[in-house]
Order: C-alpha cells, then sequence, then structure tokens
C-alpha cells in the first residue's frame, strides 16, 4: 500500500511540476497545435503534454514497483519508450501512418511475446475457450493495437482522452489490488495519477494537449491493463471479488475510445472513404455540434462510461456473451443518440432560420 500510495504522489508531482515548463518551451519553440476547420479548439495551443505523463508513469512505475514482477516490468518500459519516441517525433514532425502502424506493431510484439502478456482464451465466447498458441498471440496483438488506436482517436477535445483514461486506470486499479497484483496496480494508479495532473491544465480551456505522445503512450498502457485484468479474472484461487465476464467488463472499461472508433470506420467506409481518413464524425464532435461546450461534451462521456461500468459491475456473474450483447445494445443507442440529435438541431435551426 505504501508503494502504490508514494507512485500516486510521485506520478502527480512529476507531471504537475514539469508541464508548465513544457508549456514554455513549447511556445518558444513554435511547437503547437493550430486551430482548423477539422479540429475544435480556437487558439493555438502546445502538444507536448504527454512528455509530462511520460515521465510521471515510467519514473514512478520503474521506482515504486521494483521488486514487483520486475522482467515484465522491463518489458512493459521498454513498449512504453517505444511509443514515447514514435509520439514525440510524430508532435514535432508528422509522422506517415505506416511509420506510426510499424511502431505500435513492435510495442505490441514486446508486449505479447517478451511480457507474455496476452489473452489466452476466450472464456466461453460462442462456446470458444483456451486458444492456440499462435492464434492467442495474433490476437492480443492485435487487440492492443485497436486499444492503442481508438485512445489515438478519441483524442479531440479539451479533457476527453485524459479523463476517460483516468476513468480507466482507477477501474483496473481496483481490481489489481485486489487480485494482490502490485506491479501493474501501481502502473494504473500512477497512470490515473498523471493524468488527473495532466487534467489540470488540458480540461477546457486547454493549456496543453497530450498529442499522440500522450495518447499512445496511454493507449498501450490501457491495453495492457486490459489483458491482464481479463487474464488475472480467471486465476485460481477465485479471489474476494471475482468476475465471470471479465472480457466484457474490459470493453465496458474502454467503450467511449472503442465504440467511438468502431462507429467513425463504419461511417467512413459507407461513404466510401478510407477509414484512416480524419473527419469530425466522431461522439465528441456530435455533441459539440448540437451545442454542447467541451467541458459539457467530456463530462456527458464520463457519466456515460461510469454507466457502462457499473452495468458491467452488477452483471458480472452472467456469461460474458449475454453481457456482451447487453453492452452492445447500449453501443448502439450511444452511437445513435447524438446522430438523431444533431439531425433535429439542423431542422431545428432550418426552421428558426425560415422564420
Amino acid at each position: 500500500m505504501i508503494n502504490i500510495t508514494f507512485g500516486c504522489i510521485t506520478a502527480f508531482l512529476i507531471t504537475f511540476l514539469a508541464i508548465p515548463s513544457i508549456i514554455k518551451v513549447a511556445i518558444i519553440k513554435n511547437l503547437i497545435d493550430e486551430p482548423s476547420e477539422r479540429k475544435s479548439h480556437i487558439a493555438s495551443v502546445p502538444t507536448l503534454g504527454g512528455l509530462a505523463i511520460f515521465a510521471g508513469v515510467v519514473f514512478s512505475f520503474t521506482f515504486w514497483s521494483a521488486g514487483f514482477d520486475n522482467l515484465v516490468t522491463q518489458y512493459i518500459i521498454a513498449a512504453i519508450i517505444v511509443q514515447f519516441f514514435i509520439g514525440i517525433k510524430d508532435d514535432i514532425v508528422e509522422l506517415t501512418a505506416r511509420k506510426k502502424f510499424i511502431g505500435q506493431l513492435v510495442s505490441a510484439v514486446i508486449i505479447v511475446l517478451f511480457a507474455n502478456i496476452r489473452i489466452t482464451s476466450l472464456y466461453g465466447i460462442l462456446g470458444v475457450y483456451e486458444l492456440p498458441y499462435w492464434i492467442s498471440v495474433l490476437f492480443s496483438i492485435f487487440t492492443i493495437l485497436v486499444i492503442i488506436n481508438s485512445f489515438n482517436l478519441v483524442d479531440g477535445i479539451d479533457g476527453l482522452a485524459g479523463g476517460i483514461g483516468a476513468i480507466a486506470s482507477f477501474t483496473f486499479g481496483l481490481w489489481f489490488y485486489n487480485y494482490n497484483h502490485i506491479s501493474l496496480c501501481i502502473l494504473s494508479f500512477t497512470l490515473f495519477s498523471s493524468l488527473l495532473a495532466f487534467l489540470v491544465y488540458n480540461f477546457s480551456p486547454a493549456n496543453i494537449f497530450m498529442g499522440d505522445t500522450g495518447s499512445l503512450i496511454v493507449g498501450l498502457i490501457l491495453s495492457i491493463l486490459a489483458i491482464s485484468f481479463i487474464e488475472l479474472s480467471f486465476a485460481s484461487p477465485p479471489f474476494a471479488f471475482p468476475f465471470r465476464s471479465s472480457p466484457a467488463m474490459a470493453i465496458a472499461i474502454l467503450i467511449i475510445p472503442l465504440v467511438d472508433m468502431f462507429r467513425v470506420f463504419v461511417i467512413r467506409l459507407l461513404n466510401k472513404k478510407s477509414p484512416f481518413n480524419a473527419d469530425r464524425n466522431h461522439l465528441h464532435h456530435m455533441l459539440l455540434d448540437i451545442g454542447f461546450s467541451h467541458r459539457k461534451a467530456c463530462i456527458t462521456l464520463y457519466a456515460v462510461n461510469l454507466v457502462f461500468i457499473i452495468t458491467a459491475l452488477l452483471l458480472r456473474n452472467t456469461s460474458s456473451f449475454i453481457l456482451l450483447v447487453l453492452l452492445s445494445f447500449m453501443a448502439f443507442v450511444l452511437s445513435v443518440i447524438p446522430y438523431l440529435l444533431k439531425i433535429q438541431s439542423q431542422k431545428s435551426n432550418s426552421l428558426n432560420v425560415k422564420f
């Protein structure tokens, strides 16, 4: 408990104290994100907040997890460093999608093949249990890539990515504490604390963005936590708070970025566009278009995320398949409501113009 507490304090202080200096340097060196038609901000904002998150998490996790799963820790740090260099270069000199993907793939391979953090079973979903080794490896790498990119895409308005990441990491941290897996518990809570410190400067109106440096690192860490959570939930002997449906619970914790990525990819494909072409069809953009402020949009999506987590928590003893069906229905409703509200808002505006 002492390691966890001091890990949180260290991560918060490092991130909180580093950001003012990063903002100053970014402004001097013109490392800022300029407003554009697709973007939601109206002023130039520094983009290197991920540097402070990286410093807070890596130092605190490495220092305070000493003695707990050192072999796994070194591979996690190695994978995070790969994402850091990919992200920092993209924030300063834009990288191609192919180069970013290669960097993500390298991190995923380190986590799956070297740290051996992978999904070994579907635990009865569609009647599938233990996965053959190479299918497990490929599926785990795919899962990591999906979570990294979903979090990268959700970073669109002030406070959203930091807040969703904080909710997810805090939730995972509680269960790792229950599982007595101190190393992953420290990783979860140091990320949570760093994101809280970052939100002091990022919540609307933002003084700094996390950039790709932050979103790639946070997405990678959350993918590690999600896979570990699924696997540890079925460990023996059972813990004080076991989960029969941990795959569905992990999806519920990460529901906002996952649903947002899925819906924008579907919309782009239906419009015969590349799924990787940027647009304003994200959930947060829809909320802004119907008149929500950045703060109101963030708080709304935070609340929705918590509703999914609480629903999965209450139904944790049902089968993963049944819970996934329910969560999928809720996610469909979540995807449709902002669109319907936007259509209604446009109709109301057109009527007001006529009269």
